[in-house]
């Protein structure tokens, strides 16, 4: 089996750098208004808008690279997806405590008034949470 057949090459960039560049087997990732989608060798051409989510890519190796991906767009071209984020943070530099406090502060201002930053806030700290492990099962609202 060809190494191309095997995998594809995967960029998840944000403005500060370059957070995973390397093969991978899979990606899944969530577009705007699409909902999550999973990419395979081979996929056809791609564009989309992404939203705030917990994109995981499945290396070739078996392992995964969780990324809380904040907005962007995706591209899959030549048997190459590429994750152009507003922000990004892998797994392990998220700091699943300030991401808990984030989320808290952010549900307890929508019991209020709900407003477009807030909503992002909660929705950023939810893709944190759900990349780093620390979401539980009662919390997935995103």
């Amino acid at each position: 089996m060809s190494s191309e057949a095997a995998g594809f090459r995967v960029e998840v960039v944000s403005p500060e750098r370059v957070l995973y560049a390397g093969d991978a087997s899979q990606i899944i990732t969530r577009t705007m208004g699409g909902g999550e989608i999973a990419f395979l060798p081979g996929h056809v051409a791609f564009l989309g808008a992404l939203v705030e989510n917990h994109t995981r890519v499945y290396q070739t190796d078996g392992k995964v690279v969780d990324v809380a991906v904040h907005g962007g767009f995706v591209e899959v071209s030549n048997n190459t997806v590429t994750i152009l984020s507003d922000g990004a943070e892998l797994a392990g530099e998220i700091d699943v405590d300030r991401a808990r406090r984030a989320k808290d502060r952010a549900e307890e201002h929508l019991r209020g008034d709900h407003d477009a930053e807030t909503e992002g806030a909660l929705r950023r700290a939810h893709a944190r949470l759900s990349a780093a492990g620390g979401l539980t099962g009662a919390n997935v609202g995103h």
